[in-house]
């Protein structure tokens, strides 16, 4: 690994932090409160290039990789974008980009890669089932083979983006479980278009993030041309766990992201603040804790680094990826809880906006894998029986 700045990463955190700058705080307040999607942030994320960073320069990206990636997200986070800068990057940017560069035939790469970088794609990921959610292998949703076409039938939950995205990458079964081997096998991801007959699509009302909606999707008999088939058929998991890894070193940079814009905001609140004649901040029981957590937040980074490059190798990562992950989570939510403490009753106002990074960083610790499936896979890397 090279810890050196070069021009490439100076020039990503320096675009971040001005794409940041006009899209704050206050921005995300509004749109929070009035639950409206950001178009205005989405486009100029395609301005500034941020949705071709992972897209190969052939289609008309920049052919980056994840240590990039996870900069401009750690960046436009702590820059006051909060969840936000990873939230609009991490799905179509993200897994979209990566799950069609790596398993796409070339008509999909011409298809879709150009309109990713470009920003006019949106892409929603349908893994997710309320009775599949950490185990990816008891989806219920299928798919049958007729003629040309494959006949899709299922539901989905806490898809993310499904009420306005062009495509979906949906996860399915094409043989049962029960008819299988090893439960990797009979899985098989298609490309979705949206606008497809039988697609219903529910929003879920949320805690936070409302700047986009999550929710329910609905499949009767949805036809999908075999020319949509991602990967292999009855293969389809590995090309699933191709963007799993990205995924989690988004949420990783969020969470240092958020905790980082919360430790900022309180550590300035904290010299501005007088109480008995003197800043809160020269008080240890108000520094040492935002302290201690933002030096965990800055070590959680640096394994991201170690994990982004792995996986920018083409190396296994799996390790290094659930261990930034969950280091990160941890650390980010300390930050952001003890910089709500900071700020005292004016914490829980929505004004200085803790309160929304509170709410937003404590997705991290659900998904995209629960901190106790993270602690799981690492154990059993460390030597643990399998418990799962």
């Amino acid at each position: 690994m090279d810890f050196s700045t070069g021009t490439d990463r100076r020039l990503i955190e320096s675009t971040a932090r001005d794409v940041a700058s006009e899209y704050g705080p206050e921005y995300w307040r509004e749109k929070e409160r009035e639950g409206e999607f950001a178009q205005g942030f989405w486009d100029e994320l395609a301005e500034a290039g941020f949705h071709g960073l992972l897209v190969p320069e052939e289609y008309e990206g920049a052919g980056m990789g994840m240590q990039e990636m996870g900069l401009a997200m750690e960046t436009l986070c702590a820059e006051g974008c909060g969840m936000a800068g990873t939230w609009y990057l991490v799905l179509t940017a993200g897994m979209a980009a990566v799950g069609i560069t790596q398993n796409g035939t070339d008509e999909q790469k011409e298809r879709y890669l150009p309109d990713i970088a470009a920003g006019e794609r949106n892409f929603s990921i349908g893994i997710t089932e309320a009775e599949a959610g950490t185990n990816t292998l008891n989806v219920q949703t299928h798919a049958e083979r007729d003629g040309d076409e494959y006949v899709l039938n299922g539901s989905k939950a806490w898809i993310t983006f499904s009420d306005r995205a062009d495509d979906m990458i949906i996860v399915t079964r094409t043989t049962p479980r029960e008819e299988v081997d090893r439960g990797v096998d009979g899985i098989s991801l298609f490309v979705l278009d949206m606008d497809a007959p039988g697609i219903d699509v529910s929003p879920i009302p949320k805690h936070a993030i409302n700047y986009s909606k999550s929710c329910e999707v609905f499949l009767e008999d949805v036809r999908v041309p075999e020319g949509n088939l991602l990967g292999e058929e009855d293969d389809g998991w590995w090309a699933l766990v191709d963007m799993l890894n990205p995924e989690r070193l988004g949420f990783s940079a969020a969470a240092t992201g958020i905790g980082k814009l919360a430790a900022d905001t309180a550590i300035q609140y904290a010299n501005d603040r007088e109480v008995f004649g003197a800043p809160i901040g020269t008080h240890q029981a108000v520094s040492f804790p935002i302290t201690e957590a933002y030096a965990r937040m800055e070590t959680a980074a640096l394994m991201r680094e170690k994990a982004a490059w792995l996986y920018d190798q083409g190396e296994e990562c799996g390790y290094e990826t659930n261990v930034a992950k969950a280091v990160a989570v941890e650390a980010g939510i300390e930050a952001v809880k003890q910089s709500m403490q900071a700020f005292g009753g004016w914490g829980y106002a929505e004004e200085y906006d803790v309160e929304r990074w509170w709410r937003e960083i404590n997705l991290t610790r659900l998904a995209p894998v629960s901190q106790q499936m993270a602690y799981n896979h690492i154990a059993r890397q460390l030597g643990f029986p399998r418990s799962y």
